[in-house]
């Protein structure tokens, strides 16, 4: 059963969940429910749909124009897929990573691997974090996915589409791809559309258009995502950069455990990479024993001679014993200079600590 049955099965409580979505920001709105401010600024980096829109790569690239401008950023994630139920958890201080994916979920973990200077922390009340890392000298605070979270102000709201999806069949959750009533997006203060490329502008640009007549004032960006580079991961955990020229000639099984693996399909064409065969599993997999055995006989299977994932797989499989060398796509957003422009602006504005 694909997800159109299921949407179709869950289309009668559309209603409920939306109402219950509009009630709630409501509550918000109106102080039933608190929303603390802080003193320092917050750039929220979410989307109104479920599944992939290249959030995670727009966090790097937010925290990485932040730090070159003189910004003390840090990063707060609510860490979806890690076992802690603790309400604080430092997953890097800045220095180095200090909690596993499979603790703190493998976006948080990936996030301190690849943002060297940038603290990351992790909290189903992100609040907490939020203090926590002010406390740890922060002085901007990047929400990641955190459209949805109202118990934080925010002075830059991004609200991001897939250039492929955009809104999906525009229905609200269960029966659509909407997590909350398209009037949420009045809550926004730009949108981004991310994954524009040749194939899908055409269909971007009519959206771009519908956004700015349905919500006049509030900018729109394209952001693009390409392949950065390849790394091996060897036994012991440790990164080695590689080149694509490495694969050439050799069979690779592809795979991995996002919400859009047809993205990652994708990015192997951009890198000119003809997996012997590929296999997408669900978003947030979690490699177990079993799971990580079935994946290598799959490869055995089809003639392999390499494993290759994406970045966010590669956090996961740390530490692994496996028969076959394993490579691991790293991506990079490339959105547009005004958007950065936006960002430092807003960013100025309001940070009263200013960089010295």
């Amino acid at each position: 059963m694909n997800r159109n049955f299921y949407q179709t099965l869950g289309r009668p409580l559309s209603p409920l969940y939306s109402f219950a979505m509009r009630l709630r920001e409501q509550f918000y709105a109106n102080g039933v429910f608190a929303s603390h401010t802080f003193d320092v600024p917050v750039i929220s980096i979410g989307n109104l749909t479920l599944g992939g829109t290249g959030k995670t790569p727009l966090v790097q690239h937010t925290a990485r124009l932040l730090l070159a401008n003189g910004f003390r950023p840090a990063v707060i994630s609510r860490g979806y897929g890690g076992s802690t139920k603790e309400r604080i958890n430092i997953v890097s201080d800045g220095g180095r990573p200090l909690l596993d994916a499979g603790y703190v979920g493998d976006e948080p973990r990936m996030l301190a691997e690849t943002l060297p200077g940038v603290p990351v922390l992790t909290g189903i009340v992100r609040r907490l974090p939020a203090e926590k890392a002010v406390e740890m000298g922060a002085d901007v605070l990047l929400l990641d996915d955190g459209f949805q979270h109202l118990a934080i102000r925010r002075d830059l709201d991004l609200a991001l589409f897939n250039a492929d999806t955009l809104a999906g069949n525009s229905r609200v959750f269960p029966g659509g791809d909407l997590r909350e009533p398209v009037r949420a997006l009045y809550r926004a203060h730009a949108f981004v559309l991310t994954g524009a490329d040749e194939g899908n502008i055409e269909r971007a640009v009519r959206f771009k258009h519908l956004l700015e007549n349905k919500f006049p004032g509030r900018p729109v960006f394209f952001s693009g995502s390409r392949p950065a580079g390849l790394v091996r991961q060897v036994k012991d955990g440790r990164r080695m950069p590689a080149q694509a020229s490495e694969l050439a000639g050799r069979r690779c099984f592809a795979f991995c455990g996002i919400a859009r693996p047809e993205g990652f399909q994708k990015n192997l064409q951009q890198l000119a990479v003809q997996p012997a065969d590929f296999k997408a599993l669900p978003d947030h997999h979690a490699y177990k024993e079993q799971a990580v055995r079935q994946l290598v006989q799959a490869a055995e299977k089809a003639g392999a001679d390499c494993l290759l994932c994406t970045e966010k797989d590669l956090v996961k499989l740390r530490g692994l014993a496996l028969p076959l060398p394993l490579y691991g796509v790293l991506m990079q957003s490339a959105p547009e200079s005004s958007l950065d422009k936006l960002i430092l602006e807003r960013v100025g504005g309001k940070n009263r600590r200013l960089p010295q």
